[in-house]
């Protein structure tokens, strides 16, 4: 998934959802990576997008790119 800047999201940004909440990506189906906690062959039924973390504990799944427009890189 790419940002609306294109820079491409990986395992480990911190970004900040629409909502204020503030998480690190655990896992990226369109690219192939995953987390330790977040193994592939457990995730990537998925296909596409993003999981987040959330420092408040949610797993937040974001599956079209349309959606990267509610992220920003968490500072």
């Amino acid at each position: 998934m790419k940002l609306e800047d294109g820079t491409v999201v990986h395992v480990g940004d911190r970004m900040r959802l629409s909502n204020g909440d503030v998480g690190t990506v655990v896992a990226s189906m369109e690219i192939g990576e995953y987390s330790a906690e977040y193994a592939k062959e457990n995730w990537e039924y998925l296909r596409v997008g993003i999981l987040i973390r959330t420092d408040k504990g949610a797993l937040v799944h974001l599956s079209d790119a349309m959606e990267s427009g509610f992220l920003v890189r968490a500072e």
